[in-house]
């Protein structure tokens, strides 16, 4: 998506503030690269300052005139959700974006099999996490002057896998929560989600590189996702395109959730 509209105008993205959890690789970064570019000024936020360092010099050779500021914050972590979103005040004095795309998946395996400490680190990520840093947005900025809230949830979070279960559970809750939330915290911000099927990551390299052409063989579209396929969706429903839009989810799986049941061909 271009960051200027057909008209020659600017994007409407241009001059807002987005914080981005997760940001400093895969979905997170390609959602950094397309906000920077439409103009935005983009905080992004991840565990590791080495990755973050490596994500700065990445996102500054993408043409932009917002701003580019990058903090070192767990997601799964309360207190550091509340710094950065502190900071970015303190920068930025506004947020009106803030996309939930910080996730963790400790587990592979079955539900009855499932120990403790990896379901509540799961849990307190991928459900608390978005719930921690939605509402420091919201105190923050967004009560008083709104705001968009995207939420990068699974298209896992409507099937069931036969190894990551509860990692697709933490999603299904966050579907949940999406609509929750944006009952809560309308008319003032609008929260929706997106739920990608298999994107072409590095994290996911290992899932997708060897069996591509059997992944895709049966897709409708007869291809897996992209980074960029995300961003294009978090764009738009950052922005006033998806103004009358709230707590709804956005399925990005290339078809394949509407393939017939017990179809071979």
């Amino acid at each position: 998506m271009s960051a200027n509209t057909l008209d020659g105008s600017a994007h409407p993205l241009h001059g807002k503030v987005a914080v981005i959890t997760g940001g400093s690789r895969g979905i997170g970064l390609g959602i950094a690269t397309a906000y920077r570019a439409a103009g935005a000024h983009v905080v992004i936020a991840a565990r590791k300052a080495a990755g973050l360092a490596e994500a700065r010099e990445e996102l500054l050779r993408v043409k932009g005139d917002g701003d580019l500021h990058t903090v070192v914050a767990n997601a799964g972590e309360p207190e550091q959700a509340e710094a950065c979103v502190d900071e970015t005040m303190a920068r930025f004095g506004r947020i009106d974006i803030l996309v939930n795309n910080a996730a963790t998946n400790p587990y592979h395996g079955d539900l009855l099999d499932l120990d403790l400490p990896r379901a509540e680190k799961t849990v307190r990520v991928n459900q608390y996490g978005m719930i921690a840093w939605t509402r420091h947005a919201w105190r923050a900025w967004m009560a008083e002057h709104g705001g968009a809230v995207v939420n990068i949830a699974s298209v896992g979070g409507l099937i069931v896998d036969p190894h990551i279960g509860y990692y697709n559970a933490t999603k299904a809750a966050m579907l949940h929560m999406t609509r929750q939330l944006a009952y809560e915290l309308g008319p003032r911000a609008r929260v929706n989600a997106i739920a990608p099927g298999l994107i072409k990551t590095e994290l996911a390299r290992a899932v997708w590189e060897v069996r591509e052409p059997i992944l895709t063989a049966k897709l409708p579209l007869r291809r897996l996702g992209t980074v960029e396929d995300v961003a294009n969706a978090a764009l738009f429903l950052a922005s006033d395109a998806s103004s009358w839009m709230t707590g709804q989810t956005l399925v990005l799986d290339g078809g394949a959730t509407a393939l017939p049941i017990g179809v071979d061909e």
